[in-house]
């Protein structure tokens, strides 16, 4: 169980090939029910480069109206968001030990030219909980930082079926993604192929 930092722990190839798929086919109908959309950042209202929609009972969303938050609607249908699959709800349990379960899943999709700027996850209210990574499809790069967005990040290459814990001292750290290089990496299982180069899932707890 490689530990990058305090509290930071990667799992690589927690998934393999067969649960890859299956959690695919599940995100594929997650998707179906709730479609991808592009937010927005606070004040600029400039489009983010990535494409998303949520499961659970709460689901992250921005705009320039009214910045990041957590809603219990779709922004574009206005219905509620899917349920969160068992698979997601059984790798929290297994590679968290939190004792509640996770109220948000944010998807994430990526295409090749897509980034993800340095940033701390800061909209929940349990900073107690921790956040899980899970990813699909193409390899990324990503970055690790510190309690301030100046400190030094370190780097390393996320690959489809990867699990990442953020919890402790690392739960807010500065992360992102500055790389996509689908050519390192599997193409995203076929459900999911004709949605871009790689899919995110951040699992958190809100309440």
């Amino acid at each position: 169980m490689p530990e990058l930092a305090p509290g930071a722990f990667h799992y690589p190839g927690f998934l393999d090939e067969a649960a890859q798929a299956a959690l695919a086919h599940d995100i594929a109908e997650v998707v179906a029910a709730a479609p991808l959309y592009v937010s927005t950042m606070p004040k600029t209202g400039a489009p983010m480069s990535v494409r998303m929609t949520n499961c659970g009972p709460l689901g992250w969303v921005s705009d320039k109206e009214k910045g990041y938050r957590y809603e219990a609607r779709h922004p574009a249908t206005g219905a509620p968001w899917p349920p969160m699959p068992q698979a997601l709800l059984d790798a929290w349990t297994q590679l968290t030990g939190y004792p509640k379960s996770p109220e948000a899943c944010l998807i994430n999709v990526y295409d090749e030219n897509a980034r993800m700027g340095l940033h701390q996850d800061r909209d929940e209210a349990d900073f107690a909980a921790p956040i899980l990574s899970l990813s699909l499809g193409a390899d990324c790069r990503f970055k690790l930082g510190g309690a301030r967005r100046a400190d030094k990040a370190i780097s390393l290459i996320l690959s489809s079926g990867d699990a990442l814990v953020l919890s402790g001292p690392s739960r807010r750290r500065f992360h992102g993604v500055d790389k996509i290089m689908p050519w390192l990496a599997q193409p995203l299982p076929t459900p999911l192929a004709a949605l871009g180069a790689r899919v995110n899932l951040t699992l958190r707890r809100v309440n």
